[in-house]
């Protein structure tokens, strides 16, 4: 029985921290552009694909470190990505009413699955863990997959550089100083477009990472950026829209809800990540 109930836990510690590793470029675009982008799960499924195109590449089975420069490198193509983006797109949605912004980062996100099966096609694919991570760990009568853990790892080290980030360097809180008040910091000469344009790549840089980390974690296809954004956007609307610690404790929440709907109440799997996201915003919206 408690065997059962770790087991449990960890499945839902497993699934926050990979909405969280989807949900942080998400908050921080948002943060500080309050622009909802509704088209990073687009980037994060393209980062995705080119893990598993890059890995497909290697001569043999890739090992963790290959893996962890292969996610960093979708990082920086997937950045650049994020600048084109930010040139093209949100630099002229910056001074529109919101819906205008939803309807074109929602464009963005159509492309992004359109370019997705031109280039790779309408099947589903499917990337194993690299070596090292494709076993699993024995407590007792628990079974824990390393790449769970390797998920869940994932997850706290990329909140806490961020949180340091933010909060501790001076870059961070320019940053926030710009998300505040950009009229004023202005005037104290910040090049607020630079942080703007910062942010952009940041947050999409983090989405090509998410997607290389967790390429292996789910079957590969054109649809899959639609599933990322609704579960990241659950994360960010209970943690606070821009928030990123809140959207890391939101998906410590949610992901327990769900795990442990999900096991009591099978007839419905993912129902209650929807009943608590509700039953919050009704709570204290």
């Amino acid at each position: 029985m408690v065997g059962d109930f770790l087991l449990v836990g960890l499945n839902g510690l497993t699934w926050a921290m990979a909405v969280f590793l989807v949900a942080a470029g998400l908050t921080l675009i948002f943060g500080i552009l309050h622009i909802l982008n509704f088209s990073h799960g687009g980037f994060v499924m393209i980062g995705a694909y080119l893990a598993y195109t890059l890995i497909n590449q290697a001569s043999g089975p890739a090992g963790i470190f290959v893996f962890l420069a292969v996610a960093v490198l979708c990082a920086a193509v997937v950045g650049v990505l994020g600048y084109v983006v930010d040139r093209t797109v949100f630099e002229r949605l910056k001074k529109v009413d919101d819906s205008y912004s939803l309807i074109a980062t929602y464009a963005v996100l159509i492309l992004c699955e359109g370019g997705v099966k031109l280039i790779w096609g309408p099947d589903f694919i499917a990337l194993p863990p690299p070596a090292g991570l494709d076993g699993a760990l024995f407590l007792g009568d628990l079974f824990i997959p390393s790449y769970s853990l390797f998920v869940i790892l994932a997850g706290i080290v990329v909140f806490l550089i961020l949180d340091f980030w933010i909060h501790r360097t001076r870059s961070g809180k320019v940053m926030q100083s710009v998300a505040l008040d950009p009229w004023m910091a202005n005037v104290l000469g910040i090049n607020v477009n630079a942080m703007f344009t910062t942010a952009v790549v940041a947050g999409f840089a983090l989405a090509g990472l998410a997607g290389g980390l967790l390429a292996p974690n789910q079957s590969l296809s054109p649809g899959l950026g639609g599933t990322y954004i609704i579960q990241a956007f659950g994360v960010i609307i209970v943690g606070g829209i821009g928030n990123v610690r809140g959207a890391f404790l939101a998906a410590l929440l949610l992901g327990m809800i769900d795990a442990f709907g999900t096991v009591y109440v099978p007839e419905y799997p993912g129902i209650f990540f929807y009943i608590a996201v509700a039953g919050i915003l009704m709570y204290r919206p």
